[in-house]
């Protein structure tokens, strides 16, 4: 979304509510910026100030928004609402990695299937787009998402520089891969094997991700049923 050119990014700005101001869990990794702003209205005006030079676009984990986000009607009515999933196996070996003590709540998960419905019972209608398939076809898959939420095609931000955003260095150990891409990978032939294997392995060490994956997997499933299919 950043290679676009067309949109001004910032990455996961309402985490300052959630790990900051509220101290409603514990980020290993977090550099916090002291020129951030930290409650949810500063946040949200900050945002809403950006979006007045043009169009913003925000990557942030649900349950970091959830408590409010549904109640403020004036900003969730001009946002458009994109929900990307992943495995869950895949996606709690891959926390574990970086934060083996991470929360229920912090798989965030069932907090993207408590937003997407209430948002659907709110008249909005969110995309839901699976990180498997961007991988599998990330030239069709993003033309879809683009198309379905009116931005223009833009095959050359598929490709990009080893340029770091500036807003990642206060996470930079949470995108190390990422920060060394150029572009999308595509996904091994073996990748639900792999991810099996890494999240067993995970698991013998902190036995309670068993029961974060029966407690998420039923919402990752309900949100996969509503993703994008390429005809």
């Amino acid at each position: 979304m950043r290679e676009r050119g067309d949109l001004d990014c910032a990455h996961e700005p309402f985490m300052y509510d959630y790990y900051v101001h509220r101290a409603a869990g514990r980020m290993p990794h977090f550099d916090v910026q002291p020129d951030h702003p930290v409650t949810y209205p500063e946040i949200r005006d900050m945002l809403l100030a950006r979006a007045g030079a043009g169009p913003v676009f925000f990557k942030d984990m649900a349950y970091y928004v959830t408590p409010y986000l549904l109640e403020d009607t004036g900003f969730r009515d001009r946002l458009t609402h994109v929900f990307l999933i992943r495995n869950p196996e895949a996606a709690l070996a891959s926390y574990h990695r970086l934060d083996p003590g991470f929360s229920l709540e912090e798989a965030g998960i069932a907090a993207q299937w408590q937003l997407f419905e209430g948002l659907r019972a709110a008249g909005r209608d969110p995309v839901v787009i699976r990180a498997e398939d961007i991988r599998n076809a990330p030239r069709r898959m993003m033309r879809a998402l683009w198309e379905r939420i009116g931005l223009e095609d833009a095959p050359e931000a598929l490709d990009w520089t080893g340029d770091v955003p500036r807003d990642w260095a206060q996470v930079g150990t949470w995108h190390g891969q990422a920060s060394r891409s150029t572009g999308i990978r595509p996904m091994e032939p073996d990748h639900e094997a792999r991810a099996r294997a890494a999240f067993e392995t995970a698991a013998a060490i902190t036995p309670q991700l068993r029961d974060y994956l029966a407690h998420h997997r039923p919402n990752y499933e309900r949100l996969a049923r509503k993703a994008i299919t390429l005809a």
